[in-house]
């Protein structure tokens, strides 16, 4: 079912794609290509809202996919094939975040195909959006499953060599409470990457044992005694490169143990956000205020300012070649 949710203020129309199959229904935006809701036997799962203006003025990237590069590059600044390029700074004035102030989060993508269970969208990127070089399409299929998942296929090519690393940016929260710090954790990451004070990863790459990102076994979000000042905003490693097939990356279960979402990706890293600094203040889904740890986000993409990382694993898309990612966010 397609219908009208809004108009932008440069009169562009913003369509919503309602989509269901089996225990899931998912209602998807042309605008951000944002997952607005997102329900599994009627209990909706992420933070949304019910008004356009509101994630004009107040959205934390809240369901849309950020590109054309995801989580943050270093001062927005990047050297290809000897050319340095100055990307938008649009965190702080110092870093490039998601894209940037217009990057894919917050443009209208073009409606392409839908059906019951199904819609592709395509998103146009010229040469010197936001400070990148090349043009760039980039399509984004997301497919509710009958074994009970949210499919999202990514894809994208370029006529000239640019990053891309795209993420899905939900906000979870599996039982409609207050927080998700009694959410139980578990990420299949051996070491995660360091940050500095601007939430840039300082190259080291660090074993997770022995230390409070240790989610291996699974553990509630909420702090333990002693990690009162430990922040979860970083990725997680989960393989050296991508892959050509869905692995298992995280698994996510309810206060009550009811209710399990799994995600599996192609993609060899997961930021972990737990949206400690969340404070919006208008009502979302349900008429829900959503503060601190009100969600939180399991962000499967590349590794974060890859592109200033030699030993990272690679985020430049060339000519001929076909950028690709999958990430299914399986419930049960």
């Amino acid at each position: 079912m397609i219908k009208d949710f809004g108009i932008l203020p440069d009169g562009t129309p913003v369509k919503e794609i309602v989509l269901r199959k089996g225990s899931l229904e998912a209602s998807v935006l042309t605008f951000g290509a944002i997952v607005r809701d997102l329900k599994v036997e009627g209990q909706t799962v992420v933070l949304g809202f019910d008004d356009l203006n509101c994630y004009l003025d107040h959205s934390p990237y809240f369901g849309a996919i950020a590109g054309r590069c995801a989580n943050r590059i270093a001062g927005g600044k990047m050297t290809i094939e000897g050319v340095v390029h100055q990307l938008d700074l649009n965190e702080v004035g110092r870093t490039h975040l998601h894209g940037g102030s217009k990057g894919f989060s917050q443009r209208i993508w073009q409606l392409e195909q839908s059906d019951k269970a199904s819609v592709l969208l395509k998103r146009v990127s010229e040469d010197g959006d936001m400070g990148y070089p090349g043009r760039v399409e980039a399509l984004v299929r997301y497919t509710l499953t009958g074994s009970g998942a949210l499919r999202v296929k990514m894809s994208a090519t370029t006529d000239r060599v640019t990053p891309v690393n795209l993420t899905q940016h939900s906000y979870f929260n599996l039982d409609g409470s207050e927080t998700i710090l009694d959410h139980t954790l578990e990420i299949d990451a051996e070491e995660y990457l360091p940050v500095d004070e601007h939430f840039i990863p300082t190259g080291e790459i660090r074993k997770v044992a022995w230390t409070p990102y240790d989610f291996r076994n699974g553990r509630k979000v909420r702090r333990k005694p002693g990690e009162e000042n430990v922040i979860f905003d970083h990725n997680f490693c989960l393989a050296g490169e991508g892959r050509d097939s869905v692995r298992f990356a995280a698994a996510l279960e309810d206060g009550s143990g009811d209710r399990r979402m799994e995600v599996w990706t192609t993609e060899p890293g997961l930021q972990f956000y737990d949206a400690g600094k969340l404070d919006i203040p208008v009502s979302g889904l349900g008429g829900k205020r959503y503060g601190p740890h009100a969600g939180l986000c399991l962000e499967a993409q590349r590794w974060p300012d890859g592109v200033n990382q030699e030993a990272f694993p690679d985020v430049l898309l060339r000519p001929g070649e076909t950028y690709s990612h999958v990430t299914e966010f399986r419930f049960s």
